[in-house]
């Protein structure tokens, strides 16, 4: 039997604003996809948030035996501000700005993506397409539209009818928006646009003389929006309805808006069952803005190099950090939040790795298998990975108790504690050990203070117990606990 048929999971569907019970169109596997970066700078922090949170959910429906196929695009042409209405594509403006072609500043971000996720020990998803790869399929769909009447062509521009599609459907049902308070409120804009309303939005754009990316289609020369791409991405690869969309908030509207409105107008039924959305991440308590300067990239993270934190934190402490937040509930970034995360994430390690050394007892004085059921609990309800490692928590609070004679645990109750541990941290979280993501540093680290401990013990040896104390004392200081026992002396990092 496998996980899944054993565990009830419930996730909070933005569509229908509450929590339901998650049922896969096909048994035992699940379509999902996720709006990936615009590659046009780099990856900055709240976009590492959006893509762990989902991260952490492909792990935890692998975990429970999902076939899942994770589509997670990369939009390379057609993200314009302004919905194209008079903004320019930041592609374009950033290959000006650093005299490159277009699709040399696709491939500089890209990598520079790659490589963040991995540092944060991010799963690839199953297919990662590209828009540029991807233009027959969207004008394939805009075709369909435009035969279903819910489009119009303008001046080699084509542009979905929101007015018309909200007569036959509901546009706005995912932001919760109402079409009729929209056009109140831009009314005295439409004489500037060659759309028949404000809301209708870009399905193709004729591309200026000076716009570099282009392609042939029926209409013109030109590029499409960028709605329509992920309709054709996520259809594409999952079908014309499948389980889970994923994104930021601030992607609900327009841009998910939009893409109901143009898999609705095309195939005539709804493209997703489950909406899910991350919340932002804000930085002493203040929204995230390269414009303002109170913003941090994951490498100024990584490397202590910026002017916001006292020092450089690793993937893994970061990611821990984000994680005692739901993915729905909005995180300030902050030195002292990080700070008492590395010290919490050090205490949870240090237990799982006291686990080897238990004594075993005839019998538990902690319900094991009641602790691991609390633990899918959590990632039942909505993905609650805060709650998981709460428990986590109490099972390195019972590790401690038994390793200092307080509490007993049977031999099978220390093996289930162990796999339930590794599971959660390595698997579901994907949480590595700090001292392998710099495998030297930590060899170093651990000689060093190997070093002092020999000292330490000749000084005892001597009688000279002043040194003996301002070794223990002054590595506390720094963090580095020094614990006497019957085999010798052994260190931890707080």
């Amino acid at each position: 039997m496998k996980l899944f048929e054993q565990q009830e999971l419930t996730v909070y569907n933005s569509l229908s604003k509450t929590k339901e019970k998650f049922t896969p169109i096909h048994k035992g596997a699940i379509g999902m996809y996720v709006c990936g970066p615009t590659v046009y700078s780099n990856v900055h922090m709240g976009n590492c948030r959006t893509f762990l949170s989902f991260d952490l959910i492909f792990r935890y429906l692998k975990h429970l035996g999902y076939k899942v196929r994770y589509v997670r695009n990369i939009t390379d042409a057609g993200h314009l501000e302004n919905d194209g209405e008079s903004g320019d594509d930041p592609i374009l403006k950033k290959a000006r700005i650093e005299k490159l072609e277009p699709m040399e500043v696709v491939q500089k971000y890209t990598v520079d993506f790659h490589k963040i996720m991995a540092k944060f020990n991010a799963l690839p998803p199953s297919i990662e397409p590209t828009a540029t790869g991807h233009i027959i399929e969207q004008i394939q769909i805009v075709e369909k539209i435009i035969a279903e009447g819910y489009a119009y062509e303008k001046n080699g521009s084509v542009y979905f009818d929101v007015v018309k599609f909200n007569e036959a459907h509901t546009y706005g049902k995912l932001s919760g928006r109402q079409l009729e308070d929209m056009i109140t409120n831009t009314r005295e804009l439409a004489a500037q646009s060659e759309k028949k309303n404000p809301q209708d939005f870009a399905l193709w754009k004729k591309a200026e003389p000076q716009h570099i990316m282009r392609w042939p289609s029926p209409w013109s020369d030109g590029f499409p929006g960028w709605h329509l791409e992920c309709t054709a991405m996520s259809t594409k690869y999952l079908g014309n309805n499948f389980d889970i969309h994923g994104g930021g908030m601030d992607l609900k509207f327009p841009h998910h808006e939009c893409e109901i409105a143009q898999a609705e107008a095309s195939t005539k039924q709804s493209p997703v069952n489950y909406w899910l959305h991350t919340n932002m991440l804000t930085l002493n308590g203040k929204k995230m803005a390269k414009s303002t300067g109170n913003n941090i990239l994951p490498n100024e993270l990584f490397s202590g190099e910026n002017d916001v934190l006292s020092k450089a934190f690793s993937p893994t402490v970061a990611k821990f950090f984000m994680y005692q937040a739901h993915y729905r509930s909005i995180l300030d970034f902050s030195n002292e939040a990080l700070l008492a995360s590395e010290k919490g994430f050090n205490r949870l390690m240090e237990a799982y790795y006291n686990i080897s050394s238990l004594s075993a007892s005839d019998k538990s004085s902690f319900n094991v298998t009641q602790w691991k059921q609390s633990c899918y609990d959590a990632m039942n309800d909505d993905f609650n990975s805060p709650v998981l490692i709460a428990q986590l928590f109490e099972g390195a609070k019972f590790i401690n108790s038994v390793k200092d004679g307080s509490e007993t645990i049977t031999e099978a109750d220390i093996q289930l504690l162990e796999a339930t541990m590794r599971s959660f941290i390595f698997d579901v979280l994907g949480l590595v050990d700090t001292a392998s993501e710099n495998t030297n540093d930590g060899n170093k680290l651990s000689e060093t203070v190997e070093l002092l401990i020999a000292l330490r013990n000749q000084a005892r040896t001597n009688k000279d117990f002043a040194t003996s104390d301002r070794i223990r004392d002054e590595l506390l200081e720094i963090g580095i606990q020094l614990k006497d026992g019957k085999d010798g002396t052994s260190f931890s990092i707080n």
